[in-house]
Parts: structure tokens; sequence; C-alpha cells
């Protein structure tokens, strides 16, 4: 299987709402908040998508400002998860964040999610708070965070 990564665009908006809405089907983001983000692309923002034979079938974004950064999302086609797609994407958007200088990257991941927690955790992220009822349908986030040797 070769994926190929590349920049997201506006026109791979419908690819990627169809797995946002596969993905986080109770507070999926809208259309509008994906162009809002590509928008401040690349000064704030670097988001990729994840192409398998032309077909998208995930992406992911970061937001960096200054020496933070955050993972702002993560997500594969549920029939290509659990192959290396994730964390390719999350290779890219670490790479991303040396890049740019970026000394802590963050992220929030849903406490009933333990097959991402412990993709971030191989990937050096620690665990450093919780938020109470942070989704919309109630689920606490973990908050995580890795330190970079920018």
């Amino acid at each position: 299987m070769s994926v190929v990564l590349r920049q997201m665009t506006v026109d791979d908006l419908p690819a990627v709402m169809k797995i946002e809405r596969e993905t986080f089907p109770r507070d999926a983001w809208s259309e509008g908040m994906l162009r809002g983000e590509l928008d401040d692309q690349p000064r704030t923002r670097h988001y990729v998508v994840a192409l398998l034979e032309e077909e998208i079938i995930g992406y992911a974004g970061l937001f960096a400002a200054g020496d933070q950064a955050d993972v702002q999302t993560i997500a594969v086609s549920a029939h290509r998860r659990r192959t290396g797609i994730g964390a390719a994407m999350l290779t890219e958007l670490l790479a991303e964040a040396v890049r740019r200088s970026v000394r802590a990257v963050f992220l929030e991941v849903r406490a009933d999610n333990p097959n991402a927690q412990a993709m971030y955790e191989r990937f050096g992220f620690g665990r450093i708070g919780l938020r109470r009822r942070y989704y919309e349908d109630g689920t606490d986030a973990i908050t995580m965070k890795k330190d970079l040797n920018a």
C-alpha cells in the first residue's frame, strides 16, 4: 500500500467531510469550519490529506503559533484504520511543527478512544490533564503534550 500525503485544498472538502462525519458522527466539524482552517494555511495552519490510488482516505491538521502547536484533527476512513496512515499523517504534522520551530505540541483525544491514545503515546505524547465533558456527547477529553527539540 503506497499512501501519498499532500497539502489539503478546498477541492478536497467533499471527500474530507465524508470521512469527518463518519469518524466523528456526534461532533463533526462543519464544512465552514474546515474552510476557515484552510483559509489560514500556511500562515498558522498545516493540513494534509492521505491518498491511496487518488482516493482521499484520511486527513490531518496542525495549528501553530509562536513556539506552540496543536494537533487539530486526525481522521482515517473506517476501512483503512490501523494500517499506519494516522501515524504517517502525525509524523508529517510533527515534522511541520519542527520546521516552524515549535517547542511543544498539544492535543485533545477522546477518553473513549484507546487506539488513538496509544498512537499518541507511541509518538511520545504524555497525558497532562482531563477536560470533563469536552465533546458534544459529554465524553471527556484527555489533554496530551509532546516536547520537541526545535
